[in-house]
């Protein structure tokens, strides 16, 4: 009876039918089909994983100032990361839990522990989620943010009412694929697909909204990508049509492994080189490696082929690198 009612009700999100929403369930251009259980299950019980380290600590340890008027980025940890840019300090799926896990005591450990500790936080005006997967959504750093900071918090369709279902007191306001929000007389967000999914359980795939996110001010355009699949690229290809080419371009390059179940969700690094080139940013980061182990590879190797990728494209490695928790880049002014 419970999956009978999941199927036929979206408890998210209820909207019109449009290209992107079939009433049910969200869609993005380029959607493959939904993994079954039964792919699950041989995920989860044939494949076989790399043993990763216990402990696998990162050298860099961020204290951040309390603003910057031109650009700082911080990786806190596998996709979380403080953006200050134009006198605005940004979260973007912030999560400081011990797991990636609705449970305190199963699913995937933290191996480092983020890279800026929660005292020093500088004052967060703004969070963004990109979607619901417990990896960028996590309910106790969000109510801790809320509870510390009262920041604006933005999401994309129905993931507003996960957040409320955690304290009815936060009020997240939630946006579509193509919208535009004004931040600050200097700072614009833009939500842009990804080629991802989302659920927070067994039968609710794709009931709320997935993103990336398009940040535009006076000093450069910065582009992140939560989680995302290559599909036919043409999503990469219309930020830089769009926006031009960004500055800065946060990209994932891990939890690709085995490629028959992640090629549809998940880029490999030579993937995440060509979503670099397609783009046409100025520089990027990888992350979404090294935190969390979400899949089979082994831990360095995301870095590894990264780096091996860079090379073969003939491109510089400054470029395009994978960061560790706690790594600062701070580029030279716009």
């Amino acid at each position: 009876m419970t999956a009978i009612f999941w199927r036929r009700r979206n408890p998210y999100y209820v909207g019109p039918q449009t290209t992107e929403f079939d009433g049910l369930r969200f869609r993005t251009a380029v959607q493959p089909r939904d993994k079954s259980l039964a792919d699950t299950y041989r995920l989860l019980f044939e494949v076989e994983r790399s043993q990763w380290p216990e402990h696998y600590p990162s050298p860099f340890r961020d204290v951040p100032p309390q603003r910057v008027e031109d650009l700082r980025v911080t990786l806190i940890g596998h996709a979380s990361f403080l953006i200050q840019m134009a006198g605005t300090n940004i979260l973007v799926d912030p999560v400081w839990s011990q797991r990636a896990s609705p449970f305190r005591r199963l699913g995937p450990k933290r191996v480092n522990p983020p890279g800026i500790a929660w005292e020093d936080l500088p004052p967060i005006d703004l969070v963004l989620i990109t979607h619901n997967h417990y990896d960028h959504l996590d309910r106790h750093t969000v109510i801790e943010l809320h509870r510390r900071f009262r920041p604006r918090m933005i999401v994309p369709l129905g993931n507003d009412t996960i957040i409320r279902r955690f304290a009815p007191e936060i009020a997240p306001e939630a946006h579509g694929w193509n919208d535009e929000v004004a931040i600050s007389p200097r700072l614009r967000i833009h939500l842009k697909p990804s080629y991802h999914w989302s659920a927070r359980g067994l039968f609710d795939k794709r009931m709320a909204q997935w993103c990336a996110y398009v940040f535009q001010s006076d000093i450069g355009t910065v582009y992140h990508i939560g989680d995302t699949a290559y599909g036919d690229g043409a999503i990469f290809r219309d930020i830089a049509r769009d926006f031009g080419p960004p500055r800065l371009a946060l990209i994932p390059i891990g939890a690709y492994e085995p490629r028959w179940f992640m090629r549809d969700a998940h880029v490999s690094p030579e993937e995440a080189v060509q979503i670099f080139l397609d783009c046409e940013a100025e520089q990027a980061v990888g992350h979404h490696w090294g935190t969390f182990q979400l899949t089979a590879e082994p831990i360095a190797e995301p870095a590894e082929r990264l780096a091996a990728a860079m090379a073969a494209a003939g491109l510089p490695p400054e470029r395009f690198q994978s960061f560790r928790p706690g790594q600062v880049l701070a580029p030279a002014p716009a």
